[in-house]
């Protein structure tokens, strides 16, 4: 079996074209595939070991939501358009039929889109609120979407039925959601929330939220800490640092609705992070920096919590394993619970 990591790049001179690594040779470049030209913002990725495709959802230079769809097996550009109103962080479903979009945190859409994966086609509004922003699909389901509406609906999680598309919620959580993370029986939710130093965590079937606080945190309202996902063992649950905290807040959490923080990770870079994830083996954690900015994403070893190097920058990547040429299994830009 060959291990690849799929990184959708976002600096400047990079933006949107895809780097391959070799996850097991030191994260060695395999190559770069050169995809569509003009990308603005790259907002998402998701890709399915049913079909062989990968997605990646971007604002072009004027701003309007795009998807792109790559054929993995042999890099060609199947199709590449607008998704009306807007897209962000986009999900697919199990057997890679249908994508998930949401229709962009600056926007005014009281809905996410449901799109057909193979033509790039709208089928279906699912409506809830506005300004959403990250949509994700776990292991056990169901649609999960959070979004920065600040009337209030913003403050709660979103679980969407994938076969009746009804809404449910949870909720209301201390502030407006940012990043969250959904463990592999969907029992819990870990989240980022706005002027909160620290997470709250959902007990998804008791609808129960509770605040585990870092002590000892930088002064000031760090605003929306933006990164966090579990080890696929769920044995630990890793968070983001304010924008200009060089940190990686580390959370043991054996106890899920009792977590304590058990290390913090200092950046090489200095400077804070925007993202993060890990392989699918729960062997390398994935710590990308701020928003299109030109430093690496950072390679730690998950069990030493050591810094392993640096690739190019992307916060929008995800492994695709290999067995004979034949795309075995896919990871997630989450850090959804695997265990």
């Amino acid at each position: 079996m060959s291990r690849s990591l799929y990184a959708v790049n976002q600096s400047a001179d990079a933006r949107g074209s895809i780097s391959i690594y070799d996850i097991d040779e030191g994260h060695r470049l395999i190559r770069t595939i050169q995809t569509v030209p003009s990308i603005g913002d790259v907002r998402g990725v998701a890709a399915s070991a049913a079909t062989g495709k990968l997605y990646v959802a971007y604002q072009d230079v004027s701003g309007i939501g795009m998807i792109y769809c790559l054929n993995i097996y042999s890099d060609e550009i199947l199709w590449n358009r607008a998704v009306d109103p807007g897209v962000d962080r986009l999900a697919i479903n199990p057997d890679g039929q249908l994508l998930f979009v949401p229709t962009w945190e600056g926007g005014s859409a009281d809905h996410i889109n449901v799109v057909d994966a193979g033509t790039g086609e709208v089928v279906r509004k699912v409506y809830l609120s506005n300004r959403s922003h990250d949509t994700q699909y776990p292991l056990s389901g169901p649609i999960f979407q959070e979004t920065k509406a600040n009337d209030g609906s913003g403050h709660y999680l979103y679980l969407i039925d994938p076969k009746s598309y009804s809404v449910s919620t949870i909720g209301p959580y201390s502030g407006i959601l940012g990043p969250y993370a959904v463990d592999s029986t969907s029992s819990y939710a870990v989240n980022n929330v706005r002027s909160l130093w620290g997470m709250q965590v959902a007990n998804l079937k008791a609808r129960q939220i509770v605040t585990a606080n870092i002590p000892d945190h930088p002064p000031g309202d760090p605003g929306l800490l933006h990164g966090i996902g579990w080890t696929p063992d769920e044995s630990e649950v890793w968070q983001s640092g304010a924008w200009d905290d060089p940190h990686v807040y580390v959370w043991d959490m054996r106890d899920r609705m009792a977590p304590v923080l058990k290390d913090r990770l200092t950046l090489r870079s200095g400077r804070g992070s925007h993202w993060l994830t890990f392989d699918l083996r729960g062997d390398y954690g994935y710590v990308a920096p701020n928003k299109n900015s030109a430093d690496g994403t950072e390679i730690f070893d998950v069990r030493t919590h050591a810094s392993l190097g640096v690739i190019g920058s992307s916060e929008d990547l995800l492994e695709i394993d290999f067995v004979n040429g034949e795309i075995s299994q896919v990871g997630d830009q989450y850090g959804i619970g695997r265990r």
